[in-house]
């Protein structure tokens, strides 16, 4: 089954956490290879971020 790590926009949507942004992705990247990684806007479209991976 594939799975799909979901990073939030509340740390993508700010400059100064691009550096934390990029953390989360190296430790997704890192610890869940084969995952598809979704970015949603806020937390009512979550499951439409993770749908668009499993298509």
């Amino acid at each position: 089954m594939p799975s799909v790590l979901l990073i939030g926009g509340g740390i993508r949507k700010t400059d100064d956490l691009v550096e934390l942004l990029e953390q989360v992705v190296n430790l997704a990247h890192r610890h869940a290879p084969q995952a598809a990684i979704a970015f949603n806007t806020n937390p009512a479209d979550s499951v439409q971020a993770a749908q668009r991976q499993l298509r």
